[in-house]
C-alpha cells in the first residue's frame, strides 16, 4: 500500500475522533511500535498457515490495528414478520479487517477458524449472506471488484499483497470526499456465517458470498465448498459487533437469529441456531490458541 502524506492522515485522523459513531470495536489502543504494512507482509510471507495465523492473531488483539477500524458503522434494516413491522441497527466495520495502521495497512486474509477467534475476542461475530447486502447497500464507497486470475498462488501471501495494492488504489481516489472510517464494500468477498457451516454438526467448510459488481450483482453466491484451511487474496472479514438494536430494544445478533419472529431482519435463510465456526476452544480445530508478543 502506497502512504498516505502525513499531514493530510493526521488531518483525516482528526474529522474521524471528532465524528465517531456510539459503537467503537473492543480492542487496545494500536501500540506506538507496532508493525506497519511492509514490515507485517515481510514477517509473514515465510510463515506456514498455521504460524502465519497465530502471528495475525496477536497483532490483531493486541491493537495493532488502523484507527479508523475502530469506529463502527451502522446499518439499518426494515422487515415486515408475521405482520409486524421491525427495525433493527447493527455496527459494523467499516472496511475488511486490517493489520496496520491508518497511512499504511494490510486487509488480511484469514481462515474462518482464526476469523471466528478474533470475532470472539473482540464480542463480534461474521456477517450472514443477507447482511453482506445489506452492509453493501448501505456502503457511500463502492469499489468495484478486481478478480486475480486463478491459481496455485492465489493462497500466497505475495498474492494478498498484490491485491490489497490494487483496492488501495480504488480506495485513494476516493479519499478527497470520503473518510478512512466511511463504510466501503464491494472489493472483496465476505468469510459468512450459515446453515450450510452447521448441518447440525460443523461441516470443516468456509462460507463465502459477495464481492458485489457496480451494478449491485454479487459475483460470489453463496459457497462452501472450500475446506475451512482455505483463505485466497478475494477473501475479506468483516466484523459486526453482537450488540444491537432492534425496535429500540438491546438484543445482541445471537438472540435476533435464533427468534423466528425477528431472524428475518438478518438473515434470509431463517433461523441460525449456530451462526458460528468452531474454535480451538472448542476442541475441533488443530489452530492453537496464540500468546501474542
Amino acid at each position: 500500500m502506497k502512504k498516505i502524506s502525513k499531514i493530510l492522515i493526521a488531518a483525516l485522523s482528526l474529522i474521524s475522533l471528532q465524528s465517531l459513531p456510539a459503537q467503537v470495536l473492543n480492542i487496545p489502543p494500536r501500540p506506538a511500535n507496532a508493525l506497519k504494512e511492509s514490515l507485517f507482509v515481510s514477517m509473514i510471507t515465510p510463515l506456514s498457515l498455521l504460524d502465519r495465523e497465530n502471528a495475525i492473531y496477536a497483532q490483531v488483539v493486541t491493537g495493532n490495528i488502523p484507527d479508523f477500524m475502530r469506529a463502527l458503522s451502522p446499518v439499518t434494516v426494515n422487515a415486515r414478520i408475521n405482520g409486524t413491522n421491525h427495525t433493527a441497527t447493527y455496527y459494523v466495520t467499516p472496511e475488511y479487517l486490517a493489520i496496520g495502521a491508518d497511512d499504511d495497512y494490510f486487509l488480511m486474509q484469514m481462515t474462518p477458524t482464526l476469523a471466528q477467534r478474533i470475532a470472539n475476542k473482540l464480542q463480534c461475530n461474521l456477517p450472514t449472506k443477507k447482511m453482506v447486502d445489506d452492509i453493501y447497500a448501505t456502503a457511500a464507497v463502492k469499489l468495484r471488484p478486481q478478480p486475480i486470475p486463478p491459481s496455485d498462488a492465489m493462497i500466497t501471501v505475495p498474492v494478498f499483497k498484490q491485491h490489497n495494492d490494487s483496492v488501495w488504489q480504488l480506495r485513494r481516489e476516493q479519499l478527497s470526499g470520503h473518510l478512512l472510517s466511511t463504510l466501503v464494500g464491494g472489493h472483496k468477498k465476505d468469510v459468512v456465517v450459515t446453515n450450510k457451516i452447521n448441518n447440525p454438526t460443523p461441516t470443516g467448510k468456509v462460507a463465502i458470498y459477495g464481492w458485489h459488481q457496480l451494478s449491485g450483482v454479487p459475483i460470489q453466491p453463496l459457497y462452501t465448498g472450500h475446506a475451512d484451511t482455505w483463505a485466497d487474496y478475494s477473501h475479506g472479514i468483516r466484523l459486526v459487533q453482537l450488540a444491537m438494536k432492534v425496535d429500540g430494544a438491546d438484543k445482541t445478533i445471537t438472540d435476533v437469529l435464533n427468534d423466528p419472529n425477528l431472524a428475518g431482519l438478518l438473515s434470509d435463510e431463517g433461523l441460525i441456531p449456530i451462526a458460528r465456526y468452531p474454535t480451538p476452544a472448542d476442541s475441533t480445530s488443530p489452530l492453537p490458541p496464540a500468546t501474542p508478543k
